[in-house]
């Protein structure tokens, strides 16, 4: 086998028996990728590594910045109590239309609302919008160039004990190449760097390998 089938191999293991199929995530890829959505949704056990984060935190409300076809959405969604509530954001119209109707499929209309627009658009309205916030979960996912500027809205929109969690900050191992011209990976070193000097965030990052390939997340706590 090779290195990357190792990593498949245990991702699927982990999958059928901590995180088993489920109709809903099931049929939600199945619309995405109907509708010519790329395949970049967290992988199983990701979603059910954001939804115990949220469930830990006992997070009422919680923003998620990227939305593609609403698997991780219906993760998340899933960990809110009753009166709980998400708000995600998708940049393009028809991915948040698919996003949209797989939440609903998944019973979670009524605490799960996309909404369509550049994010940089929409923080800045959320942040005067009464009742939204504070958020006690971020979840950041969507263009990579932009993550400082998200980390940065995520700090105004949360309150200590808050969680940040950034996604595909690891980029392959080419988060290490400090002379890189992919924006990608200048916008998440940027980041990191800021995450590293905002006293008042306390992280960590852990690489990941598996169906994804080499990748990792980074998990920040509000502190003040």
């Amino acid at each position: 086998m090779t290195t990357q089938d190792r990593w498949n191999a245990v991702d699927q293991y982990v999958t059928e028996l901590l995180a088993p199929a489920d109709e809903a995530l099931d049929a939600a890829l199945a619309a995405s990728a109907a509708a010519g959505l790329p395949p970049i949704a967290v992988a199983p056990n990701q979603g059910k590594f954001l939804h115990l984060l949220a469930r830990v935190m006992g997070a009422r409300r919680i923003l998620e910045i990227g939305t593609l076809g609403g698997y991780s959405a219906i993760w998340l969604a899933r960990a809110l109590p009753e009166n709980g509530r998400l708000i995600s954001l998708e940049f393009d119209p028809a991915h948040a239309d698919v996003a949209r109707a797989n939440l609903e499929h998944a019973g979670l209309g009524a605490v799960a609302e996309v909404r369509t627009g550049a994010a940089l658009d929409l923080l800045p309205r959320i942040e005067k919008e009464p009742g939204a916030g504070p958020f006690d979960l971020v979840f950041v996912d969507a263009d990579k160039v932009n993550n400082p500027r998200y980390v940065e809205w995520a700090l105004r929109l949360t309150r200590p004990g808050s969680l940040i969690v950034v996604d595909n900050v690891v980029r392959g191992g080419a988060v290490t190449d400090a002379s890189s011209g992919d924006p990608s990976v200048t916008g998440t070193r940027e980041m990191f760097e800021l995450v590293a000097n905002e006293p008042r965030l306390d992280a960590t990052a852990v690489q990941t390998v598996g169906v994804k390939g080499w990748d990792g997340l980074l998990v920040a706590r509000v502190v003040g």
